[in-house]
């Protein structure tokens, strides 16, 4: 049996996701593994900033070392903080699977409690020029009554490890922090430091950060094993290393390091960039700042954007909007009810604003997780004062449903791997829990002018399976027309049943087809 040393930082939280790829690949391989601590700069320096100093690779440079001198066989890094190049000699040997790669927002519940009457700057932790560009423009509008209060966010340098950071959360020296939320995850997998991590998030709540509007770091969440190029070994070491890539985390992070080093790279950069692979095509996000210049970019890779006969409207399937070229939906009635339901101890899955009122009748009974399907409506939340723990972001329920198997949330919320309760429309279905249906989607007659512009459609914008149903039945001429959805359970719907659509990032890129 070979011994293989293992290099890795000190920290606990380094020490700890190490571990774990420690144990998995001495299951599958039946070798034995060590790991070799090592400090780097990055971690003697936790004063400043690293886009402040001088150098780069300030976690990497000594584990390099330690791999070309053969002090140790390979070393795990977190993927995100390796540079664009690295040094001649050493290889990618292996990408691990990563699961939430999203930033996630802890506060103390005491300050939740005082934000209906904030008065003055909320301050946030973060030594990321990527947060503080977002978070700074941003996080106000997802956060309980601050909507119309004269409050701004100022995020101040925040470093050290993982629990460093929330000791200082703790200790009042910030109102919140942001942290990767992959991190907290390993944290919480480790015996030892689960029981640390558990006494620290005592006392505070999370939100997850939508990706969509708060893209991580590129690569962020994913583990990179790299060894000596020039290995003599017959290839054995990179055979065992290699069963533990993950070819959709490789496909993704591929693309977010490329689109990072198109930005310029570097600990400096202040932009996001999240990749995500959707069907059988990429969903990318670029949110922050380059040289003093805002960048908010959502685009499908490789997706068909039909062109829309010169002459032909767009009809867009909500009730109301400012584009005059633009038809909306006058045939469907939306109504709202009114009922209280028991939501004690359990997660509520928002759909839609037509939710709201069955919401604000059921609070009394004390929910003990609030989720939004997608921005918008967790803006009405928190315009409403409700404390958000996260969305599905548009995207479907796949997040969510692998949120309920976060070891770090169950921390927070034991009650979550529990079925939720899901407030939607009559008709709704979920994979979730239970569904309650908080509002009816009835036809009404339209009028004449409306029908006029509907014949004269030429691209569709639709919110749901059935609101494309009911429409066809009712415009039959419609069947010519282009048809295009988000990238939700709407998508998935039309797939299901076998009709042609179009997905889209946003809707932005349908009003852009020429």
């Amino acid at each position: 049996m070979t011994t293989y040393k293992i290099g890795t930082r000190g920290s606990l939280l380094a020490v700890t996701q190490s571990t774990l790829m420690k144990n998995e690949l001495e299951r599958i391989s039946g070798e034995k593994f060590e790991l070799v601590l090592i400090q780097t700069q990055g971690d003697q320096i936790t004063d400043k900033p690293l886009w402040q100093l001088e150098g780069k690779d300030f976690f990497t440079k000594e584990l390099d070392e330690a791999l070309l001198n053969e002090s140790v066989d390979f070393v795990i890094h977190s993927y995100k903080d390796l540079g664009s190049e690295r040094p001649e000699g050493i290889k990618l040997a292996a990408v691990t699977e990563r699961r939430f790669a999203h930033d996630i927002f802890l506060m103390p519940k005491s300050i939740i409690k005082e934000l209906k009457n904030w008065n003055g700057e909320l301050v946030v932790g973060t030594s990321s020029p990527r947060r503080i560009a977002n978070l700074s423009t941003s996080l106000k509008k997802y956060l309980p009554n601050l909507k119309n209060q004269d409050t701004n966010i100022r995020c101040e340098t925040l470093r050290g490890n993982v629990n460093t950071r929330i000791k200082k959360l703790k200790d009042g020296q910030y109102h919140g922090i942001t942290l990767a939320f992959a991190g907290l995850e390993r944290l919480a997998q480790g015996e030892k430091s689960r029981a640390e991590l558990e006494a620290l998030l005592d006392g505070l709540n999370y939100l997850v950060l939508p990706q969509s509007i708060f893209p991580s770091a590129a690569a962020q969440g994913a583990l990179a094993l790299e060894m000596k190029a020039d290995r003599q070994d017959n290839g054995k070491l990179a055979h065992i290393l290699a069963k533990l890539n993950h070819e959709t985390t490789i496909e993704e992070v591929k693309k977010e390091r490329e689109a990072f080093k198109a930005f310029g790279g570097g600990c400096h950069l202040a932009v996001g960039i999240h990749v995500k692979k959707v069907g059988n095509t990429f969903l990318h996000i670029h949110s922050g700042e380059v040289d003093g210049k805002r960048i908010d970019v959502k685009w499908l890779e490789g997706t068909a954007k039909h062109q829309v006969t010169a002459g032909k409207k767009y009809f867009v399937g909500l009730p109301h909007g400012e584009r005059t070229e633009v038809v909306y939906d006058e045939l469907l009635a939306k109504t709202p009810e009114i009922k209280e339901i028991d939501l004690k101890n359990k997660h509520v899955f928002i759909t839609s604003r037509y939710t709201l009122p069955t919401l604000g009748a059921s609070l009394g009974t004390g929910p003990e997780g609030v989720w939004a399907a997608g921005s918008k409506t967790a803006q009405l939340l928190a315009d409403e004062g409700i404390w958000l723990n996260g969305t599905s972001d548009s995207l479907g329920t796949a997040d969510l449903v692998a949120f309920k198997h976060s070891e770090v949330l169950k921390i927070f919320h034991p009650s979550i791997q529990k079925p939720w309760t899901v407030l939607t429309h009559h008709e709704g279905t979920t994979d979730l829990g239970s569904v309650v249906g908080c509002y009816t989607r009835e036809p009404q007659k339209v009028s004449e002018s409306f029908t006029n512009d509907m014949n004269k459609v030429g691209a569709c914008l639709w919110t749901s399976f059935q609101q494309y149903e009911i429409y066809l039945k009712q415009f039959p001429c419609l069947k010519d027309a282009h048809h295009f959805c988000g990238l939700g359970k709407t998508w998935q719907e039309f797939q299901k049943a076998g009709v042609n659509i179009n997905p889209l990032a946003s809707m932005q890129e349908f009003y852009e087809l020429k």
